[in-house]
């Protein structure tokens, strides 16, 4: 019999988390929820520890809340402040670390995790972005074990599977085009938040939900699949697909394309990366997108979407333009969710700061820290 494997989740409160959570209760006794992080969530906190007393380790963002629920919950260790999601990662009690993390701090408990050797199961997009060459050189050490969520990089990961590599033409990852997708480019720059939070077949947090409408996070994707897949950026492809029923594609060299078909649901993601990727799945084999009746598919306009030009730039330019990119996006999404920018501005915005920052193709964490920090004051 298997052992029950102990779970870290940073970011419990948030979507990926809630879901997290459902497959560790459908499990059965697979997996148990022993430390977890909520930022500012005091009663989701409470109420998590109310329900699964295996948890032992917990982060919340405010000493004071720490202290309150350390007064209710004596035998948890709690861990807050600056450096708490890093010391609830290096001293947690875990097998597997998801990390559900909104943004750069998700980067330095995914290294610390895989530095453990523990298996993670990563659904923040920022850590391979700034940090792709860092987690990159863990894993050719034989540390760890990396298991992407994303809808887009399991779809990938399964397709590939069904593949012979040599066959592979290229990597398609599919891309709905968000909430503004049909509007004008010419009416863009005055849509406020609200219309841009309105996505038209996924629910998600506010900050990946801007990122779809600036398609920032289609570039985001472009780099993660470059550093978990291995291809170059000329055999990945952007699709647009305003179902999101076709999570990607792999098209091979005889036309044929190997497909991931479902309704947009993170479940059966966060399974498959739980579950290491030893899960039942099915892909399709077909010889165009056209066989899929119920699904609508238009070629993607560089033109109308700045910012996945601008991430492509960036990972052909090296590992500090990345950071640059993710720095000043993760600043301007929030200026522009307090209504302090308009919606073009991010984009512009963006090129500025990647453009003034000095090419470095191999930082250490501390450089990626520095180099982080740097563009947002400047951005700021």
């Amino acid at each position: 019999m298997d052992k029950t494997k102990k779970v870290l989740l940073l970011g419990a409160s948030g979507s990926i988390g809630g879901q997290t959570i459902d497959i560790i209760n459908e499990a059965k006794g697979k997996f148990e929820l022993t430390a977890f992080s909520v930022g500012e969530k005091w009663e989701i906190a409470k109420q998590l520890l109310e329900k699964y007393k295996t948890v032992k380790h917990v982060y919340i963002k405010n000493c004071s809340d720490a202290k309150k629920l350390q007064k209710l919950f004596p035998n948890v260790k709690f861990y807050s402040g600056k450096h708490g999601l890093a010391s609830i990662t290096r001293k947690g009690d875990y097998d597997i670390c998801v990390d559900a993390l909104v943004g750069f701090v998700g980067l330095e408990p995914a290294v610390i995790a895989l530095k453990r050797n523990k298996v993670l199961c990563l659904a923040n997009k920022e850590a391979l972005v700034a940090g792709g060459t860092i987690i990159n050189s863990i894993l050719s050490k034989g540390k760890g074990k990396l298991y992407p969520i994303d809808s887009e990089h399991v779809a990938l990961a399964k397709c590939l599977a069904n593949c012979d590599p040599k066959d592979v033409k290229r990597l398609i990852i599919t891309a709905s085009g968000g909430a503004l997708r049909n509007i004008p480019l010419d009416k863009l720059s005055d849509v406020k938040a609200e219309e841009a939070l309105k996505h038209p077949t996924w629910k998600m947090g506010n900050k990946i939900t801007i990122d779809c409408a600036t398609m920032m996070n289609k570039g985001f994707e472009i780099i993660e699949a470059f550093y978990l897949y291995g291809y170059p950026l000329d055999k990945i492809y952007v699709q647009m697909h305003d179902e999101s029923l076709v999570h990607s594609a792999v098209e091979l060299n005889d036309g044929t394309l190997v497909v991931d078909y479902g309704k947009p649901d993170m479940h059966n993601p966060i399974r498959w990366a739980l579950y290491e990727g030893k899960c039942d799945y099915e892909v399709l084999k077909i010889k165009s997108f056209d066989e899929l009746k119920d699904c609508h598919f238009h070629d993607y306009d560089p033109n109308r979407y700045p910012c996945t030009e601008i991430a492509k730039q960036s990972l052909l330019a090296g590992a500090s333009k990345m950071i640059a990119l993710n720095a000043a996006n993760e600043v301007l999404v929030h200026k522009y969710l307090r209504d302090e920018i308009k919606f073009l501005d991010i984009a512009k915005n963006v090129q500025i700061a990647v453009n003034n920052t000095k090419i470095h193709a191999k930082p250490s964490l501390f450089q990626v820290k520095r180099i982080d920090r740097k563009v947002r004051k400047a951005v700021e």
